[in-house]
């Protein structure tokens, strides 16, 4: 060989020499430096992270499931709460509808008893004035038929108050009441 290819067999890459054996081995020992010491920490990190998310993910669903049951739980106490409420306005209603009938009929019984009193007042006011009626009719009479006679005529007034009682049909009160 010349030096020519000799210098050209150098300058070959594809051509092995003795640096490629070194840079082979010093990979191998590269390689083994890394997954000695370098790769086993890198590798337990990833597998905690891992682990960390994949605890989370169930964390995620179990709070998914205890949110689902938690909205439940309100919506059937929001349920319960609507028809409690429902049942205490209805209870309301016919306690209020009671009070208004029990109040309408007390007010009908103390206008009934207005009415009733207003009716005995009326009625001994009218017997009253009845009374004083007859006693000044009687006295009337008696004044006119002493006119018409021309002298007193003094008559008994209990007289005249029992024939204007039997020809009136009225009311048999006495006069000096």
């Amino acid at each position: 060989m010349t030096s020519s290819t000799v210098v050209a067999a150098e300058n070959n890459f594809l051509i092995p020499n003795a640096t490629i054996l070194v840079e082979v081995v010093l990979f191998f020992i590269f390689l083994g430096v890394l997954s000695k010491w370098v790769l086993p920490p890198i590798t337990k990190a990833l597998a905690e992270r891992q682990e960390a998310v994949r605890a989370r993910l169930i964390e995620a669903e179990e709070a998914k499931k205890s949110l689902a049951s938690a909205e439940a739980d309100y919506q059937q106490a929001l349920a319960d709460a609507r028809h409690e409420a429902a049942r205490i306005r209805e209870v309301a209603r016919g306690q209020g509808a009671a009070l208004i009938a029990e109040a309408r009929q007390r007010a009908q019984e103390e206008a009934q008893g207005i009415l009733d009193d207003a009716r005995r007042q009326i009625t001994a006011d009218r017997e009253r004035a009845f009374a004083e009626l007859k006693t000044e009719i009687g006295a009337i009479a008696t004044e006119l038929a002493g006119r018409v006679v021309g002298e007193p005529v003094t008559g008994d007034a209990g007289q005249i108050e029992r024939y204007l009682t039997d020809n009136t049909g009225g009311s048999r009160v006495r006069a000096d009441q």
